[in-house]
């Protein structure tokens, strides 16, 4: 660093404690960045890279007034920035000007609106890993002030699940922390990570953590605080206090099902718009929005809660005009827990608090409408409303309706607020009268009317007189200060008294406001508490009036739940779908499940509507439990602990899983998790691999459901040979969608009904699609062919090597005898035959089958059955070789059922 200038080493000593950001370093009225900084940052922000020191330090830098859009660039992007500023006048130092580093901007730490969604939280969120494997998260909101801690007791893969859900964009972590799960962690979503060492307790936020008892969570918060400390170096007065909350308090829907269902964006698009928070964000403040987005994610369990929310809604429909006059007051609130952010963090500026002003002038009509309802849940909010009188008096009397948007530029405090203000505005004022005054006077005493008095910073106040006119003038009437070109300056000692007492008014006027408005923005920090519980009663009303307004117009209607897990929905709709098709007239459908009909067995042609009436119940089922109403004539639901969705296929390429191992991965999930009270909806399970295998897949995990779980599922499938199901367990029913054809062409009736599918239209589809002609039309040339063939019981030469392949010269079978037992594709006699033709076997064999056929394998632990296993084995293989097992779990295209004796 020796060989560097004093300023460059001072540079680089500032850059060694910022490692992972960009150094932004004030010189200037710039932010100059060097080194490999200087190189990134004009790639990403598109801005010239220049150099100095002869060309072997590279540079780039940015104006100061224009850097909060250059940084919000770099934050987008996932990167950090540090903040180095000048501590020191120049004009005082000595050397190089002492610099340091005022704060670090992260994804997770923006205070800054142009940077942060008005909609969406922000999150910051630390984790802590234990020795038993339990996770600790905490979640920071820092431009609202929200904290929260809860538990993770499983994987870190449950841990993963609540950050997606949160939406976190930073995560701050020990340094040891596992790189294999922070990649496990990148694989589902775009995340900055940081380091945070320490854990212990700050004593000046232990207020905080008063509700906090266990030490694995106090400890997971503290790393948090720690973190926010070392970055912001500035008050964090409107930390509220950490809320911890339990993951079973609230229905659980993975982010698998998330995706699925669509619930806060889509999944082609990833945006908001055709989502569920789409179509039900009637909000109309910031406050509003971020708690919808929070109930979608964590629909409600607790029944009573359910209903206290229903109920409100409903007030909210029936007395249209309160509602109405509640929603206009609304508009006029600002984001009072942003803005209360602000005020702690010391960027609020006189126009954001005429903003909270102006929102708590709503707030006495606010409480009113809402204690007019008459509801005793809105008479409870209403008392709980804190107008904040004294505050709103304060910004009432302190400043002025239209202040500057600097706070150094003066007028900004109201006439009356601080008496020697006031004085110093009076000498300003009085002052500048004067100068006029005594203009016109000189003019009448020399007769000169052109004579003026003028200003500029060098001379100070003049008297000027033009050339022509100073044979009129007097000798020495004044003192000469200046000849110019055409004309002469002079002063008087009764005009440089007065510009000294202009002139110190008016540095003392915008030096004195600044000072009694920094007093102003400290006594709003006191009710900066009360503020963040006002915000949350009015985005809890704001959510209401939404949930009322788009129930209106949507013609939902108030579901009901039941304590014996039935499901009733009469005539139930999509509600993104319905919305979608705008004046197009949607289909609505029943749904009827309960112990006798558990399992609901879908079949029906492509784009039909399956997936559509799957999706359509779990959507009514979290619209019931976040308390809106729901899109159907009538509804009774159980209320589900979890929701569990495998619907679509899409490669997951950035962990290289292929589609069929994302759906394997998403159904284990499911039969893995799922209780009794869980929703469960699959699609096309099996598609994705062989015919002989997806079936035997399909098949297998109706059975686990049906015999292991017991929940409400819905499944769709194109096996139709599954639906003989029904028969064999007692809480399947097929269902079907309907369709019809007509002159060649299928009309999609997308009402579903009872009973099985005759046919899959799979062509009509193709055809729809708008498959080149020849194409379709050898396509049905085929089926014809094959579905006469297969009347006729004759044998084609279809052939699939994933059904069963058996390498005769591994195993020295004849090849005649592989092919005579290998089981077709399809079901024909002659197959039929030579699969009814029984091998002889041996004594010994017998005596295997028959210790097969005793043992009771539900009885058997693997082990135990592995070990049974390996004696038959090994007894077999004494003289003889072992027997040929050939064919597959189907016969004649009828699942072979396992069910328990």
């Amino acid at each position: 660093m020796a060989e560097y200038t004093p300023m460059i080493q001072q540079y680089l000593t500032i850059k060694a404690d910022y490692e992972d950001a960009f150094l932004f370093f004030r010189l200037g009225d710039f932010y100059e960045m060097f080194f490999e900084d200087a190189v990134k940052a004009a790639q990403e922000l598109e801005i010239t890279l220049t150099s100095r020191d002869g060309g072997r330090i590279p540079m780039c830098g940015v104006p100061y007034h224009s850097a909060p859009t250059y940084i919000d660039r770099l934050i987008e992007k996932g990167y950090k920035v540090a903040i180095c500023e000048q501590v020191e006048d120049p004009k005082s130092a000595k050397g190089v000007v002492k610099r340091e580093v005022v704060q670090v901007i992260s994804p997770g730490t923006l205070m800054e609106q142009g940077g942060l969604e008005e909609k969406e939280n922000n999150y910051l969120c630390s984790v802590t890993q234990f020795e038993d494997d339990t996770y600790g998260l905490a979640f920071s909101d820092l431009s609202t002030g929200e904290n929260s801690v809860t538990l993770i007791t499983g994987s870190w893969e449950e841990a993963i699940a609540e950050i997606y859900a949160k939406e976190v964009k930073e995560i701050v972590v020990d340094a040891n922390f596992s790189g294999e799960q922070l990649q496990k962690l990148r694989e589902r979503q775009t995340i900055t990570v940081s380091f945070e060492q320490q854990t212990s307790n700050l004593e000046s936020f232990q207020s905080l953590i008063e509700n906090i008892q266990q030490e694995k969570l106090v400890q997971t918060f503290s790393r948090l605080v720690h973190y926010l400390v070392r970055t912001q170096k500035r008050s964090l007065d409107h930390l509220q206090p950490v809320q911890f909350y339990q993951i079973n308090e609230f229905m659980k829907i993975d982010l698998f099902s998330k995706r699925n269902l669509e619930l806060t964006e889509t999944i082609r698009t990833k945006g908001k718009k055709g989502s569920l928070l789409w179509l039900l964000d009637q909000t109309v403040t910031a406050m509003g929005g971020r708690l919808l987005k929070q109930w979608i994610d964590r629909p409600l369990l607790n029944q009573e809660h359910i209903e206290n929310r229903l109920n409100m809604v409903e007030t909210l429909m029936t007395q249209f005009f309160e509602r109405e006059e509640l929603r206009e007051l609304l508009k006029e609130v600002y984001d009072l827990e942003r803005l209360a952010g602000r005020v702690a963090f010391g960027n609020v500026n006189a126009r954001d608090l005429i903003q909270l002003k102006k929102s708590l002038q709503n707030i006495p009509g606010i409480q009113e409408v809402v204690s007019r309802l008459g509801h005793p849940y809105a008479r409870e909010l209403a008392e709980k409303i804190d107008r904040c009188e004294e505050l709103e008096a304060l910004l009432e009397k302190g400043l002025k309706d239209n202040p500057p948007l600097s706070i150094k530029e003066g007028d900004i405090i109201k006439d009356g607020y601080h008496d020697q203000l006031d004085q110093y505005r009076d000498a300003s004022k009085n002052g500048k009268s004067w100068i006029a005054s005594l203009e016109q006077h000189e003019r009448e005493k020399t007769g000169i009317k052109s004579l003026k008095i003028g200003y500029n910073r060098v001379f100070g106040y003049y008297i000027e007189v033009t050339k022509s006119n100073l044979s009129s003038l007097p000798e020495g009437m004044y003192e000469r200060k200046q000849t110019l070109a055409n004309a002469e300056r002079f002063i008087t000692p009764e005009l440089k008294e007065k510009e000294a007492l202009i002139l110190e008014a008016e540095e003392q006027i915008v030096q004195l406001e600044y000072d009694l408005f920094l007093h102003i923005r400290e006594e709003v920090k006191a009710f900066i508490p009360r503020l963040q519980s006002l915000a949350k009663i009015i985005s809890e009303l704001d959510v209401l009036q939404c949930f009322a307004k788009i129930s209106e117009e949507r013609h939902y209607r108030k579901p009901s739940f039941s304590a014996d897990g039935n499901i009733a929905i009469r005539n139930g709709r999509h509600p993104v779908v319905e919305k979608v098709m705008n004046s197009q007239e949607y289909v609505p459908n029943d749904c009827h499940m309960n112990s006798d009909r558990s399992i609901l067995l879908i079949t029906g042609p492509n784009m039909s509507g399956k997936s559509t009436y799957m999706r359509q119940v779990a959507l009514t089922a979290v619209l019931a439990q976040i308390g809106c109403f729901v899109p159907a004539d009538e509804a009774v639901l159980p209320i589900f602990d979890q929701i569990f969705t495998r619907i679509g296929a899409a490669d997951d390429l950035v962990s290289g899983q292929s589609t069929f191992m994302v759906e394997m991965i998403e159904t284990k999930n499911a039969v893995t998790n799922a209780t009794q009270s869980s929703l469960i909806l699959l699609d096309e399970i099996g598609r994705g691999t062989s015919t002989y295998d997806g079936m035997a897949l399909a098949q297998a995990i109706i059975e686990y459901v049906h015999e292991h779980i017991g929940c409400k599922t819905l499944f769709s499938t194109h096996y139709h040979e599954l639906t003989v199901m029904e028969e064999e367990l007692a809480s399947i029913k097929n269902v079907h969608v309907s369709a019809v054809e007509k002159n060649g062409k299928v009309v999609f009736l997308h009402k579903i009904k009872e009973g099985a599918a005759d046919k899959s239209y799979g062509i009509h589809v193709a055809e729809l699609a708008e498959l080149p002609t020849p194409l379709i039309e050898r396509a049905r040339i085929i089926l014809d062919k094959l579905e006469k063939q297969d009347e006729a019981g004759a044998d084609l030469e279809v052939k699939s090597e994933e059904i069963v392949q058996v390498k005769a010269e591994q195993e020295s079978i004849p090849q005649e005898v592989v092919e005579e037992n290998q089981l077709s594709f399809f079901d024909f006699s002659e197959r039929k035959q030579s699969l009814s033709r029984e091998p002889e076997l041996s004594k010994k064999e017998k005596n295997v089958l028959q210790q097969l056929k005793d043992c009771d394998i539900l009885e058997m632990t693997p082990l135990e059955a592995l070990n049974k296993m390996y004696e038959l084995q090994k007894y077999l293989k004494k003289k003889s070789k072992p027997p040929v097992i050939t064919g597959g779990l189907l016969y004649g295209w009828k699942p072979l059922l396992l069910t328990k004796p």
